[in-house]
């Protein structure tokens, strides 16, 4: 096993060489300025669907185009399950650090496709055929992406620090769809309507492919995690046998996982629907809806790391998951209502107000999911679940939000984000407690595998070496 030429390392009773690490301000970074790039690349699309989908999708009807073009966003969550069972082994059997990589540069040149792909008038069926496969590419990316930053910033953070830096995946999701949000109001706010749809919408495509050069070298250049190297080198199984170990032995986790995750259904409601939706439902302008979502979204950039610190202190189950899902139960009807209601002040509320509480949820899951697994199936586990639900209510939340609103029944969105989070919160009562404040040298409780404990006061690891009972299995199956 290699490790980073950053690293130095002690050797075990048995001979095995573990890495300390160093340098974790820059892999930290990689971690999240990479997440960044993801992630403002994968909202973008949702939030312009409603001003280049007439370039791309002509129809006689607006709406109709609208609906095509989220069927085509929506075929990026579709890909995503696929891509999360299949490859996110693989970041468990090669490292993390590469699989992050190879998204980064998947979500960069997906965007790149979209932005600089010309219009249905001059290329035909070409344009929605090359926005099909840029959606594609995300998806694959998007779909190894977010397990994988999960199990690399937890498995960098100092033993009692877990939470802040497992926050820090959201915090980065949050600021691209903040930094989205901004770019998608600042076009539409720039530039005449006939410029907008011509080119004017391309501008933050584009950005976001330049964007993932820089996330590509930043993880490029980082170390990956010590954890994961010590786990490689005592459970070389196969990525297929990883897959199977998991399935076999982790049901409850992977239910847990996934019941962490099912409330992204309200996050792409809030995140790429929310503006369209008052433009719809109340006449709202749309680049004034997008400037309040990026208001409010600021408060959600506060709001995660908060309570991932919070967490590290307080616990982690039974404060910010419930919390989270009983406020989104008790917010989200009145707040729709209260759409209705005429007034910039008034869509900034409605849009800060369930930032917040998507927020608290928002914090604290990444960590608690990274605590459910060991080392060996950490990614596994986390993709396997974490995908399908996305795909399943993520995905499909626009599509959704917008059959609704055109049926005619526009609070109809909120009855179905309510009852699932409802389900959810049902299992989170169901959570052990994985947070301590006590040192301990490995992400999972439960994990067999020996690593070198982080110092709990100082930034910096310390030579200090940790052994823990583990599997002595060293083939492959």
């Amino acid at each position: 096993m290699t490790t980073s030429h950053h690293s130095v390392g002690t050797s075990t009773p048995d001979g095995l060489h573990l890495p300390v690490q160093k340098g974790r301000a820059r892999n930290l970074l990689a971690g999240t300025v990479g997440h960044f790039v993801e992630w403002y690349d994968w909202y973008v699309y949702g939030l312009l669907a409603a001003v280049f989908s007439s370039q791309i999708f002509p129809s006689d009807s607006p709406f109709a185009s609208l609906m095509a073009a989220f069927l085509t966003y929506t075929i990026g969550f579709v890909v995503r399950p696929l891509s999360g069972i299949i490859l996110s082994p693989l970041a468990d059997r090669y490292g993390r650090r590469r699989i992050l990589s190879l998204a980064v540069s998947g979500m960069a040149l997906g965007a790149l496709i979209i932005g600089l792909t010309p219009p249905f008038a001059v290329v035909g069926y070409l344009a929605p055929i090359m926005f099909v496969v840029a959606r594609i590419l995300q998806g694959i990316s998007a779909g190894t992406e977010g397990q994988s930053a999960i199990a690399y910033m937890v498995e960098h953070a100092p033993a009692n620090r877990r939470g802040l830096f497992g926050s820090f995946t959201n915090m980065a999701s949050g600021l691209a769809t903040l930094a989205a949000t901004g770019a998608a109001a600042i076009v539409t706010a720039a530039f005449a309507p006939e410029v907008l749809e011509a080119w004017g919408w391309r501008i933050p495509f584009i950005l976001g492919g330049i964007l993932g050069v820089a996330g590509l070298i930043l993880r490029a250049r980082s170390d990956e995690s010590p954890e994961f190297e010590a786990s490689a080198l005592v459970e070389q199984k196969s990525a297929p046998a990883k897959l199977m170990e998991l399935l076999r032995n982790h049901p409850k986790a992977i239910l847990q996982t996934a019941a962490l995750s099912a409330p992204a259904v309200a996050y792409y409601t809030w995140a790429t629907f929310l503006p369209t939706y008052a433009n719809i439902t109340s006449g709202r302008d749309l680049s004034g809806t997008l400037a309040g979502s990026a208001l409010g979204l600021a408060l959600l950039v506060i709001v995660v790391p908060t309570c991932g610190y919070l967490s590290d202190r307080l616990g982690r189950r039974k404060i910010f998951p419930i919390i989270g899902a009983t406020g989104m139960i008790i917010l989200f009807y009145p707040l729709l209502l209260l759409l209705q209601t005429p007034g910039f002040g008034v869509y900034v509320l409605v849009a800060a107000s369930g930032w917040v509480v998507l927020g608290i949820w928002q914090a604290v899951y990444p960590t608690i999911q990274a605590e459910l697994f060991p080392a060996a199936v950490r990614v596994s586990g986390i993709g396997f679940a974490h995908q399908i639900v996305i795909a399943v209510f993520g995905g499909t939340a626009p599509l959704i939000a917008a059959a609704f609103v055109g049926a005619g029944h526009p609070m109809w969105v909120a009855i179905y984000m309510i009852v699932v989070v409802t389900l959810c919160l049902i299992v989170y009562f169901t959570l052990p407690e994985t947070g301590s404040r006590a040192p301990r040298a490995t992400v999972s409780a439960t994990d067999n595998i020996a690593v070198i404990m982080d110092d709990p006061v100082t930034t910096e690891p310390t030579p200090t070496e940790v052994m823990t009972s583990r599997s002595t299995e060293r083939t492959s199956a």
